[in-house]
């Protein structure tokens, strides 16, 4: 890769890992975007699953005295069932239908209605949206935005939702790190000394995220949470069409 390409990609792991930091969700779905521009999608998964299992651990440490243990095992043990069953049929996305469920996934969980969504906190939630979180990410790259409708009815604030979901996130991002790396590898796109360096960024852009958690409210949380999501969703939305034109 040209020192241009590397300096992008540094620059999206800051930004995308202090906007993961502060919301919990949306920076993975900037950072899968343009990973996915430079390299195949086995190798994108890998480096992204890389890259956001130190994000993702760093804010679990962060906030370690806010996780709820119960939610995380249950959880654990879904992803794991979806893990066996997922390698059966070993399915690798198209990067047109990787964008594709990007861009729509915001969308059609909006027409969800509020009363039907489960809470998080509900007995047997956790093990199921271990097991349907694990197969989206798989399929889409990203999880975080459909493991939040299950969050979202919950009584939990901002700092208990963002710790929880970085540690089940952190065990997902080696799922899906373990279930592409059996049909491909970076390879010689991302050599050692870069990929060090891409892990620093993604820790320097998460440890930056608690100066901006601490000064905002749980409903300005949502709301930008929001307001970043269905804007990202509008430009995969668009690169999509744009891949499935061009064959």
């Amino acid at each position: 890769m040209s020192f241009l390409t590397l300096a992008l990609i540094g620059a999206t792991i800051v930004v995308s890992s202090f906007l993961s930091g502060v919301f919990g969700m949306a920076g993975g779905m900037v950072l899968l975007g343009v990973l996915l521009v430079f390299l195949d999608v086995a190798a994108g998964m890998i480096l992204f699953s890389i890259i956001q299992f130190f994000a993702n651990g760093w804010r679990a440490l962060q906030w370690w005295g806010f996780v709820r243990w119960r939610i995380f095992w249950f959880y654990c043990l879904g992803g794991a069932v979806a893990f066996a069953a997922m390698r059966l049929v070993e399915l690798i996305p198209s990067k047109a239908l990787v964008y594709l469920l990007l861009g729509l996934m915001p969308f059609l969980l909006e027409l969800i209605p509020a009363r039907v969504q489960p809470s998080i906190e509900w007995r047997g939630v956790p093990f199921i949206t271990g097991v349907f979180t694990t197969i989206v990410q798989f399929l889409a790259g990203v999880g975080g935005l459909f493991l939040d409708i299950f969050f979202q009815k919950s009584a939990l604030d901002r700092k208990t939702t963002l710790a929880t979901k970085a540690v089940t996130q952190t065990a997902s991002h080696v799922l899906r790190a373990a279930y592409f790396v059996s049909f491909g590898s970076i390879g010689d796109e991302i050599g050692l000394w870069p990929l060090l360096v891409a892990i620093a960024l993604a820790i320097g852009g998460t440890a930056l995220a608690p100066f901006v958690i601490e000064r905002m409210s749980d409903h300005g949380f949502r709301q930008w949470t929001k307001a970043i999501i269905f804007t990202v969703s509008g430009v995969y939305l668009l690169r999509a069409v744009w891949l499935f034109w061009q064959g």
